[in-house]
This record gives structure tokens, C-alpha cells and sequence, in this order.
């Protein structure tokens, strides 16, 4: 049996004033997804399968680019994608590394809010002269990412 540590996981929640129809575009569409999350995705479509990629446009991190192979897209309920966490080094090449998993889920809330659920899985398989590192920028990336979407999706 394989256990898993406390650091190959990352859960965060946040409920969202906004119905869940607009939770999910925010979410499903690449480029309103870009917008709140702060990456270039023009003219790009969220598919399984496929790849999407756009440049950070957070003021200091323009070498960095979102970079995600789309896994799965259930409307309304959950979309998955595969990337490289923290990878932030242009000098590095992440491409051998095993990617982490970033599962969201959406569930109704009372009045016409909406639970948004983002986990992130596979933390052990990262090299260990990076995973502290990644694990602890993406706990609070994703505190940070969640109220940007709640910012972006409740307008």
C-alpha cells in the first residue's frame, strides 16, 4: 500500500457570489481563465488533450509561462489539467520532470453562490531539490488565484 505525505496535496475552497454557469466560463474559457489568473491565453480553447500555453503577465514574472495539458472537462462540475509546478526557471528544461495534477470542482452554494474546489496532487513525484520550494509557492498561489477568480467571476 502507498501512502502519500502531507506535502503531495494541496485543497483549497472559496465560496463565489456567482452561479455556478458563471463560475464555470470563468474557469472554461481560456481566455477569461488567462485574465483572472494572469497569463496570456488569446485565442486559445481549453480541450482535453490538448496543450495551452501564454506568457505570465504578473508585473516580474514574464518569463514565466502557464503551461498546461488540458485532462479532463465536465461542464459545470470539473475541468483538470497537467503542468510543471513552479516552473519558473527559463534555464531550466522541466520536461523529464513528472507534472502535478490541478483538479477543480464546482458545487452549488446556498442563494446563488457556488463552492469552487482547486486541488493539487503529485507533489512527491517532484525532484526533491525542488518540491519544498513548488509546494510552498503553490500553497499560496492557489489562496491567491482563488480570490482572483472570486474577484473576476463575481462582477
Amino acid at each position: 500500500m502507498t501512502t502519500l505525505s502531507d506535502t503531495d496535496r494541496i485543497e483549497r475552497s472559496i465560496l463565489i457570489n456567482a452561479s455556478r454557469e458563471r463560475v464555470w466560463r470563468a474557469l472554461s474559457n481560456a481566455e477569461e481563465f488567462g485574465a483572472w489568473f494572469g497569463a496570456n491565453l488569446s485565442g486559445q480553447v481549453f480541450k482535453p488533450g490538448e496543450r495551452a500555453r501564454g506568457q505570465v503577465t504578473q508585473c516580474g514574472h514574464e518569463h514565466v509561462y502557464f503551461d498546461a495539458v488540458i485532462q479532463r472537462i465536465q461542464p459545470q462540475d470539473l475541468m483538470s489539467f497537467h503542468w510543471h509546478p513552479y516552473a519558473v526557471d527559463p534555464a531550466v528544461d522541466y520536461s523529464d520532470e513528472q507534472p502535478t495534477l490541478v483538479t477543480f470542482t464546482l458545487k452549488d452554494a446556498s442563494g446563488n453562490g457556488t463552492l469552487l474546489t482547486v486541488v493539487e496532487s503529485g507533489f512527491d513525484k517532484v525532484p526533491l531539490h525542488r518540491r519544498r520550494e513548488a509546494f510552498e509557492m503553490h500553497t499560496g498561489g492557489w489562496e491567491a488565484q482563488l480570490q482572483n477568480i472570486a474577484r473576476h467571476a463575481g462582477n
